[in-house]
């Protein structure tokens, strides 16, 4: 069957020479403990071994030939390997520091490319080797440029280029703005013009957003061109809709009932949710730092005592609906390296069933999402190298994952 695969963008057209930065793709054999993400497979004296690019060999030390003549042996005592982490929704151009609006209106092109490098590097240090940028105005088009052009060393990146909204609708100030089928369909072939991975959309805030032939047009464009959808939805009515017009993915989710969970379910749509904005802001020693007014404090405070308001989002893990790791990175009080306290909510609320499920969230199952699980998110012969080695254990305790030394990216060592 023959792939389809829209025009590339005029970029990709354009000769390279030679990448800025001469990254070598290692040959390593690493022994210390294994996380294998697909089957969820712990293996305590496991090994891996990397060579141009891909995973070549894995599995537990007494299966090694010992005749293996790989060019460096790593012994990594008290250290666990697994697949680089996934942050499946993120805005590399924003810093968690300032007003949204502002820096999305205010800051220069070159600032926005700035603070795109630096959350990239912060990402990376933090153990993810792939960022889902979901759009703030055409940032994340040049940052994937300069990713795959060898321009900056930096993540994977899989961008929507600007997010489609309706005219005036919700964060018109960092969008593509649309009206009527015609401008939809225009919004969606611009993006994939432009290079982008997926089209996303912006179906509420309040209110709905896009009447019934936008949001026809917009999730059909997108179709047409070989790409997937992904809708802001954050309540039962949004989803609802946007499951029956054909959406790939939902972002955020919110309340449900029992009948959009099950709609939701039979149709295998996965939901990223993204708790971060909620549980940092209701760090009053952090939000404090961020000017974060005292009222919302305690009202983010309020909201993860009480957890009742996420109800929706355990029922629906329950239905088997899958649950995508995100952490909505550039909004506010939610740094680019934050990936541990998402975390540990997700287990704590129950929308992940332990450590382990919460890990998969952000390395095998963002893979499927994204579309790239033959080539990467889990240990297996043949996969691309992108490896995260960590101090300790994460499967028994989480804030591991806080202990990322090294990263590694299609074998090549980035961080």
């Amino acid at each position: 069957m023959i792939k389809f695969m829209p025009e590339a963008a005029p970029w990709k057209f354009r000769k390279i020479i030679k990448p800025l930065f001469d990254l070598q793709k290692e040959n390593i054999l690493f022994k210390c403990r294994v996380i294998e993400t697909k089957s969820l497979k712990v293996i305590e004296n496991g090994f891996v071994e990397i060579d141009n690019g891909k995973i070549i060999k894995a599995g537990s030390q007494s299966d090694l030939d010992s005749s293996a003549n790989s060019k460096k042996v790593l012994e990594l005592k008290d250290h666990t390997i697994l697949p680089g982490l996934m942050n499946s929704h993120a805005h590399l151009a924003w810093d968690g520091t300032h007003d949204l609006a502002q820096q999305s209106l205010d800051d220069p092109s070159e600032i926005s490319a700035y603070k795109s490098c630096a959350n990239m590097l912060k990402s990376l240090r933090a153990g993810v080797t792939l960022v889902r940028d979901l759009g703030m105005n055409k940032s994340n088009i040049f940052a994937k440029q300069a990713i795959e052009q060898g321009i900056y060393p930096g993540p994977r990146l899989k961008i929507c280029g600007e997010a489609i909204v309706q005219t005036a609708g919700h964060t018109y100030w960092c969008c593509r703005e649309a009206s009527g089928a015609d401008e939809m369909r225009r919004a969606v072939r611009e993006q994939v013009g432009s290079g982008a991975d997926l089209i996303k959309i912006m179906a509420c805030h309040d209110t709905l957003e896009f009447t019934d032939e936008e949001l026809e047009a917009v999730i059909d464009e997108t179709h047409r061109n070989g790409l997937y959808i992904t809708a802001h939805a954050t309540f039962d009515a949004a989803i609802n809709r946007v499951t029956d017009f054909g959406i790939d993915c939902i972002e955020h989710g919110g309340p449900m009932t029992d009948a959009t969970i099950e709609k939701v379910a039979k149709k295998n749509i996965p939901i990223c949710t993204t708790f971060s904005p909620v549980v940092m802001q209701s760090k009053e020693e952090i939000a404090r730092q961020y000017n974060i007014p005292e009222w919302k404090i305690k009202e983010r405070q309020k909201i993860v005592k009480d957890k009742s308001r996420f109800d929706s989002l355990v029922n629906a893990s329950k239905a088997g609906i899958d649950i995508i790791f995100g952490t909505d990175a550039g909004s506010p009080v939610v740094p680019h390296d934050a990936i541990v306290p998402e975390m540990k909510f997700m287990i704590d609320l129950g929308v992940v069933k332990d450590n382990l499920d919460a890990i998969q969230s952000a390395t095998y199952r963002a893979a499927k999402v994204n579309k790239i699980e033959d080539k990467l998110g889990s240990i297996e012969i043949g996969k691309d190298a992108d490896l995260i080695i960590v101090q300790g254990k994460p499967d028994e305790n989480i804030d591991d994952l806080s202990n990322v030394k090294q990263v590694y990216i299609h074998g090549s060592r980035l961080i």
